[in-house]
């Protein structure tokens, strides 16, 4: 009998220890390719991947990339993230290339798990790749400055609503959740434009502006004014939100899964709130031309078919995700950084009340208003620069090619890095210090400046949020001043960065004339 065990044993050790063999084996093979940049591959499956999201929990993503510029390139180094074999690019140059090479030499790419997240509808083999290169071509028309512009009165007037609802009468809030609410409003009303209740694509300075931007998507997409009904679907949206970029381990509990129930919930409330507009559509309550779910409804895809509830409701949600926490984060390390230098916050005032002055009691912000806050909108861009939402974006290598002498084999994953140009003195002096003064002019040189992205995949939503941020910087300034609860408050990145404990503030209202 002991032989047996001794046996089993044995097989057992035998097993394991070709298992791994082969996953080492297999993870070195990718980098065999002769000319591949320098760089560090890691463990097997794991790569580096713990090393470059620890450094986003500690509040420094940019750690990860300069360490390894200063060791390997300041151009390209390889690595394996999220188990793939990579290479990163860092700088102006090498954002270049990326950017003018989409769909030639590389295209977009996201890990396996977004589409247990986002699955194609059962109608669909499409990849999430495939369906967001479909739904890109269906913004355009309503992302157009000419097409935002009759929306900036609505952006004024839920501004207004937000900030007599979550900040009046409070003497300290949480700023991010209710900036986030603030924009789901918005959102669905420009996207959605129903008037069934309907939820909130959001989380909490994590809990103000989060409400906020919360209230922005909703009423802008769906038309949903109840504050009741934006609050109920809150937390689904929260749990998809902070779970796409989760460790994708499907096991009860987990953020990932939460995340994959979200995303089932909020989909079957969107074919509810579609099968609804069909019948507005097919009685003349609803025109084809007042936002993108008309558009879809009434618009045939390449094919000549027209699309599906569950493929529009896939789109929607698409929409809603890719947007819904990026001005959010912006408009609260906006008052971070106004509440830690007065200087900036008197200046954004003088210009936020020259404007107020020039209007008729009751008037709504339009147009040329926000195109004369350009110092505001230099604040904002600095902001941009020294927290931006999107830390940087994969891509994935279609062809086999070379840059800057080094070999990138077909099928590798490309990370660009924004804070591989925003925090280099090389592109922007003194790079920790605020300085709103580098975006007069002609402001930073090419693809040093890249919160949006660039080439074909810049975010189609940068005015969008020009005109949500702005509005936003109005009330903000004009109705009070604060000061942090907190002032010593960490900083983590996870995927975007955001307060540790919500950006606290104490409110100090301005005295009414």
């Amino acid at each position: 009998m002991e032989h047996f065990f001794l046996t089993l044993l044995l097989l057992f050790v035998s097993l394991v220890s070709l298992s791994l063999f082969v996953l080492f084996y297999k993870h070195r093979s990718n980098f065999t390719a002769s000319d591949l940049p320098p760089g560090k591959i890691g463990y097997p499956v794991l790569g580096e991947t713990i090393e470059f999201l620890s450094t986003g929990w500690k509040g420094h993503p940019e750690k990860f990339i300069f360490d390894r510029m200063t060791k390997f390139s300041t151009e390209i180094f390889k690595t394996s993230l999220l188990g793939e074999p990579a290479a990163v690019f860092c700088g102006a140059a090498c954002n270049k290339f990326l950017f003018a090479n989409e769909n030639k030499l590389v295209t977009a790419w996201w890990p396996k798990s977004v589409d247990r997240v986002f699955p194609p509808s059962s109608d669909s083999t499409a990849s999430s790749q495939a369906e967001a290169k479909k739904m890109r071509k269906l913004l355009p028309t309503f992302m157009k400055p000419e097409a935002l512009q009759r929306y900036v009165g609505i952006m004024d007037t839920i501004a207004q609503r937000h900030f007599a609802a979550d900040w009046d009468n409070h003497k300290e809030i949480l700023t991010f959740s209710l900036a986030k609410r603030y924009n789901i409003i918005i959102n669905y009303q420009l996207f959605v434009t129903h008037k069934l209740k309907f939820f909130s694509l959001s989380m909490c300075l994590y809990y103000v502006h989060g409400r906020y931007t919360f209230w922005l998507a909703a009423k802008l997409f769906v038309s949903l004014d109840d504050p009741k009904d934006i609050i109920k679907f809150e937390e689904p949206f929260q749990l998809l939100a902070s779970g796409i970029i989760s460790m994708p381990i499907d096991l009860p509990g987990t953020p990932f899964n939460k995340a994959i129930k979200a995303s089932e919930f909020i989909r079957k409330e969107l074919v509810k709130i579609i099968k609804q507009r069909k019948i507005d559509l097919a009685e003349g309550k609803a025109s084809a031309t007042q936002d993108i779910m008309s558009h879809m409804l009434t618009t045939c895809t390449d094919d000549g078919q027209y699309m599906t509830e569950p493929d529009i409701a896939n789109k929607i949600l698409g929409l809603l995700i890719g947007g819904h926490d990026t001005a959010s984060a912006a408009c609260t390390f906006i008052v971070k950084y106004l509440a830690e230098l007065p200087h900036i916050y008197d200046a954004v005032y003088k210009e936020q009340m020259e404007i107020a002055k020039s209007k008729k009691a009751g008037e709504l912000l339009n147009w040329d208003d926000l195109q004369k806050m350009k110092y505001s909108w230099n604040v904002a861009c600095e902001v941009l620069r020294l927290a931006p939402p999107l830390q940087g974006g994969f891509r994935e290598a279609i062809t086999d090619f070379t840059h800057n002498g080094f070999s990138i084999p077909k099928g590798w994953k490309l990370y660009w890095s924004a804070n591989s140009t925003h925090k280099s003195p090389a592109y922007f002096p003194e790079p920790e210090k605020f300085d709103p003064s580098r975006f007069e002019g002609s402001g930073p040189a090419p693809y040093t400046f890249v919160p949006f992205g660039g080439g074909p995949r810049m975010c189609p939503g940068k005015e969008y949020a020009r005109l949500e941020i702005l509005v936003f910087m109005h009330h903000l300034v004009l109705k009070y001043k604060w000061e942090k609860v907190l002032p010593e408050e960490n900083i983590i990145v996870n995927p975007m960065p955001i307060p540790a404990k919500g950006l606290p503030i104490r409110l100090f209202p301005h005295k009414l004339p």
